[in-house]
């Protein structure tokens, strides 16, 4: 096994050879929008000492001005080239940072922290966190100026091949996130016109996330180069299917995957049942974590594929929890309604937790919904036991302030601090008065 000593060598070795210049220490706010400081190569040791500092009061949901001070550590598994940038005698790289306080103990704060916290109280009970989320996007034209506009750049639909501007842009975004070290399991187009997504493959918690992170940022980066705009809005556009971030999730125990059991009728654990218990009981706590914009909540609507009734089946995507058809090592679970405007360490911890709960529970779910939800009418839904998800940010927040479990998965200050600024999102919201109302009600009233 390598010691951060040489990793560190490795690093320095490869900035030599390709000629790196700048550094890039790359961090996430609040809401998981990426931030970053730029070095010079030669402050490679002072950045990996964790003497980088800046001002946390400057960054969204992080620190008063008079405990301002924070220190950014660069994970070296995080190391990168950035492709764009690589010339003949020039290029930039980039490392994923940790926070720090000025004593380097870990910074509350720091969303890669709790999903970090949360994978350490996993372990405590001997499993490991593997994830492999999927996140669609929208690629749409800019106008003269530059701007982003609602309009697709193509009318394909799910799987159509077509050798237009998606492809190319596709297949540019898989050469770059290939070269930055992703291992790229599929890219293809998306049942909405001009929407599209590339899967990367299953990994611990937090590569997940970091690469959840880092290929948003790709995705944005490369549709520019073509004179498009990446869009991860959840309902960017009325009357068509939203973008998700399906999350497919699974527990190992000494390196075995722990979901699966070839003697069970669904060939699926104990624990695996436990799981999906203890995200359809907790999920309504934490929906404002993994849906956490006023707009992700237009996505959860029926007859758009995105789940809004909270019930689990193996191959039902009107619900919340599909059990993927794959067994043995592959056997997952796939949570269906999160979106990609999710920050995803927050994200993929509170799911992760939501289901840790249901095995501390171990309380077998009900009986899987074999048949199309959307279909159903009110009355059969509730005489199933069918509840609905949150269907606004002010419901949602209401569920996650008021429940026992968000608390603990965020910790005091981002719990504090998530609240703060998505109520002030929510009222910021129902206080504008909105195009809709303007074209429906001036004339008429």
């Amino acid at each position: 096994m390598l010691t951060i000593l040489d990793t560190l060598s490795e690093i320095k070795a490869e900035i030599a050879e390709k000629h790196v210049e700048l550094l890039h220490l790359q961090f996430v706010d609040l809401e998981g929008n990426l931030k970053h400081v730029t070095i010079t190569a030669d402050q490679i040791d002072e950045a990996v000492e964790g003497k980088m500092m800046f001002d946390g009061s400057s960054i969204r949901g992080f620190c008063p001005i008079n405990e301002s001070d924070l220190y950014l550590k660069p994970d070296l598994n995080t190391f990168a080239i950035i492709p764009w940038s690589v010339e003949e005698k020039y290029a930039e790289a980039r490392f994923l940072c940790s926070i720090h306080n000025p004593d380097m103990t870990p910074y509350e704060g720091d969303p890669r922290f709790v999903l970090q916290q949360a994978m350490k109280r996993a372990k405590s009970l001997g499993y490991s966190i593997s994830i492999g989320p999927e996140l669609e996007f929208f690629l749409f034209k800019t106008d003269e100026n530059g701007n982003p506009t609602t309009n697709p750049h193509d009318l394909g639909g799910y799987f159509e091949p077509a050798h237009d501007l998606g492809e190319k842009v596709r297949l540019e975004i898989y050469r770059t996130l290939k070269a930055m070290g992703f291992k790229i399991e599929a890219s293809h187009h998306e049942v909405a016109n001009g929407q599209h997504e590339i899967n990367f493959r299953f990994n611990d918690a937090l590569t997940s996330a970091d690469n959840a992170t880092t290929y948003k940022w790709v995705v944005k980066n490369v549709a520019k180069q073509f004179n498009l705009h990446a869009s991860f809005m959840p309902k960017p556009v009325q009357g068509i299917n939203g973008s998700g971030m399906h999350v497919n999730i699974s527990l190992l125990k000494d390196g075995e995957n722990t979901f699966y059991d070839e003697n069970d009728d669904m060939q699926l654990s104990n624990e695996a049942y436990y799981f999906i218990n203890g995200i359809l009981t907790y999920i309504g706590e934490v929906t404002a974590i993994t849906n956490p914009i006023v707009n992700s909540y237009k996505r959860l609507v029926p007859g758009f594929e995105a789940p809004c009734y909270i019930a689990w089946s193996t191959s039902n995507r009107s619900t919340l929890i599909r059990i993927p058809a794959k067994r043995g090592a592959a056997t997952r679970i796939e949570v269906r309604h999160p979106d990609p405007s999710a920050n995803p360490y927050l994200a993929y911890a509170a799911i992760a937790e939501a289901g840790m709960a249901g095995i501390s529970l171990s309380e077998f779910p009900k009986a899987a919904v074999h048949d199309d939800i959307f279909s159903m009418t009110e009355s059969e839904r509730l005489e199933k036991g069918i509840k609905h998800l949150p269907d606004n940010l002010e419901t949602a927040l209401d569920l996650l302030e008021n429940g026992p479990l968000a608390k603990m998965v965020l910790g005091p200050h981002v719990f504090r601090q998530f609240l703060l600024h998505k109520r002030a999102e929510w009222h910021e919201y129902r206080n504008t008065v909105h195009l809709w109302e303007i074209e429906r009600y001036q004339m008429k009233f």
